[in-house]
């Protein structure tokens, strides 16, 4: 069962959604089913330290979030 991020549509308000199967998710500030998913960037812990590190803000240019820096993934 994946964790996906949504922005809903109508109110903006972000959130994270446990999704099963073909659920359909609703934003849980407004009711509003008009969500558009965004894309995770995970964030793994580094070694030594209790807590994950931040991800990386997502690129204007759409890329994955990779920490070189926008351009840097091969999705694009």
């Amino acid at each position: 069962m994946p964790i996906f991020e949504y922005v809903c549509r109508k109110c903006e308000h972000r959130f994270e959604k446990l999704v099963q199967g073909g659920e359909r998710p609703e934003c849980p500030a407004c009711r509003g089913r008009k969500l558009e998913k965004q894309l995770s960037v995970f964030a793994p812990s580094v070694k030594g330290e209790g807590r994950a590190a931040r991800p990386a803000p997502l690129a204007p240019c759409g890329s994955c979030g990779d920490p070189r820096g926008p351009g840097s993934c091969s999705t694009n």
